[in-house]
C-alpha cells in the first residue's frame, strides 16, 4: 500500500512539474520536501518552451518594453504649433476735407489727402485703396502699411480728389494673410458743386460760410446766401487785395477753400481795440494780436478824410440819431464807427468809418468806453 502511495504521489509531482514548465515560468514557491524528492527523479527539459522560443528571452522583453528616446522608424518629430493670424482694426483720416454738419464735404478737382492708421502693426502687409465716385472707380493704389516710429501702429498714405459731383466712396481693404486677417475701412465724402448765388442755400453755401468765420470774416452762418454772406465775400476780396465784389468766382472759392488771407494786426500791443485799416477799407475787432472779426467799411471821401492816429472810445450812443448814424462809438470829436446807409465799397463819409447797417450793432456791442480805436493806411 505504501509502494503504491508512493509510486502515484511521484507522478502527480511529475505533472505538476510538467505544467508548470509548459507555462513559461516557474511556480511562484518551491516544492514541497517531498515533491521535492519525488521530482528528482524526472529529467529537466533542455531548452526554453515553445512560448519563449518564440517571444524571445525576458531580459529581452523587459529592454523592449522600456521608453525608448530615439524616433521609430518612419516617423517625424511633432511641429510647433502654427501662430495665430493678428486680428488688426484700420481707420480713415482725410487731411483736406471739411466738415460740415458733421459731414465731410469737398468740391470737384480739389486733392484730397487720405491716410490710415492700422492697429496693430504687423510687418510685410499691404492695403489696396480705391476711390469711386457713385459706382466708377477713379483711382486704385496698392501700398505697404509702413511702422510708425515706435512700432506701435502703422500708416499708409493715398491722394485722391474727386471728378465730378456725388458721393466720393473711399475703402482701404486687406485680404487675410497668415499674418493678419483681413480688414476694411471706409469713408464716404460728398463731393458738391461750386456755384451760388443770392438765396441759395445748401452744403455749398455752408461751406463758404463756415470758411469766412474760420479766416475771422464777420458772418452769421444762416445757411444762405443772404445779404451778410455777400458783404463778407467782399470783405474777403478787400482781405485778398482783389477790388470789391459781393459775388464768388473759381479763384475767390479756391483761395477761401485752401485758407489764403489774413488781417495783419497793426497794433498788437493794444489789448481790446479796433483798427481800422483805410487802404483795404476794413474795420478789424482785434484782442492783442488774435483778429476777432473783420467788417467791410467805407471811410471818408477825399474832402471830408478819416483822422489817422490812435484814439479811444469816448462817447457811444445805442440805435439811430438824427443825421442816421446808427449805434455810434465815437474816438475823436464828431468821428465815429457807426452803421449808415449807404456805406459803399469806396470812400463815402464825412470822415467817420461807416459800417453796414446789419454790421453795426455786432461791433457797437463788441467795444466799450476807453478801448482803442487805431486809424492808418
Amino acid at each position: 500500500m505504501s509502494r503504491h502511495l508512493a509510486t502515484t504521489a511521484a507522478a502527480l509531482a511529475a505533472a505538476i512539474a510538467s505544467l508548470a514548465l509548459g507555462a513559461g515560468g516557474a511556480l511562484a514557491a518551491g516544492p514541497s520536501s517531498s515533491s521535492a524528492t519525488a521530482a528528482s527523479t524526472v529529467a529537466a527539459p533542455t531548452g526554453p518552451p515553445a512560448s519563449l522560443a518564440t517571444t524571445g528571452s525576458p531580459a529581452t522583453t523587459t529592454a523592449a518594453s522600456k521608453p525608448s528616446t530615439k524616433p521609430a522608424k518612419g516617423k517625424t518629430n511633432p511641429k510647433p504649433p502654427v501662430a495665430q493670424a493678428v486680428r488688426s482694426t484700420a481707420t480713415l483720416f482725410l487731411k483736406d476735407a471739411f466738415f460740415v454738419r458733421h459731414g465731410a464735404v469737398t468740391v470737384p478737382d480739389r486733392l484730397m489727402h487720405v491716410s490710415g492708421v492700422v492697429r496693430p502693426y504687423v510687418p510685410g502687409q499691404w492695403v489696396n485703396v480705391k476711390a469711386y465716385l457713385g459706382r466708377k472707380l477713379i483711382k486704385s493704389y496698392r501700398l505697404r502699411i509702413k511702422p510708425s516710429a515706435h512700432g506701435s501702429f502703422g500708416a499708409f498714405s493715398a491722394k485722391v480728389k474727386s471728378t465730378g459731383t456725388g458721393v466720393l466712396h473711399i475703402r482701404a481693404m486687406h485680404a487675410r494673410t497668415a499674418q493678419m486677417l483681413g480688414f476694411l475701412a471706409q469713408r464716404g465724402v460728398a463731393s458738391v458743386a461750386e456755384h451760388a448765388g443770392f438765396g441759395a442755400r445748401g452744403t455749398f453755401v455752408d461751406l463758404v460760410q463756415q470758411r469766412l468765420a474760420a479766416l475771422h470774416i464777420y458772418i452769421p452762418q444762416t445757411g444762405v446766401y443772404d445779404q451778410q454772406t455777400g458783404l463778407a465775400i467782399d470783405a474777403y476780396h478787400r482781405l485778398l487785395g482783389r477790388g470789391t465784389s459781393q459775388n464768388l468766382d473759381p479763384a475767390t472759392t479756391s483761395a477761401l477753400l485752401d485758407g489764403v488771407g489774413h488781417f495783419k494786426v497793426h497794433d498788437p500791443s493794444g489789448g481790446t481795440h479796433a483798427e481800422g485799416n483805410l487802404s483795404k477799407q476794413l474795420l478789424a475787432l482785434v484782442n492783442g494780436s488774435k483778429v476777432y472779426a473783420i467788417y467791410p467799411i467805407s471811410s471818408g471821401k477825399p474832402s471830408t478824410p478819416t483822422i489817422l492816429g490812435h484814439f479811444h472810445v469816448d462817447q457811444r450812443t445805442p440805435g439811430y440819431l438824427p443825421d442816421g448814424m446808427y449805434y455810434s462809438d465815437f474816438f475823436y470829436g464828431g468821428y465815429a464807427i457807426h452803421g449808415y446807409d449807404p456805406a459803399p465799397d469806396y470812400p463815402a463819409s464825412h470822415g467817420c468809418m461807416r459800417l453796414p447797417i446789419v454790421d453795426a450793432i455786432s461791433v457797437f456791442n463788441w467795444l466799450n468806453y476807453g478801448d482803442v480805436v487805431d486809424v492808418y493806411y
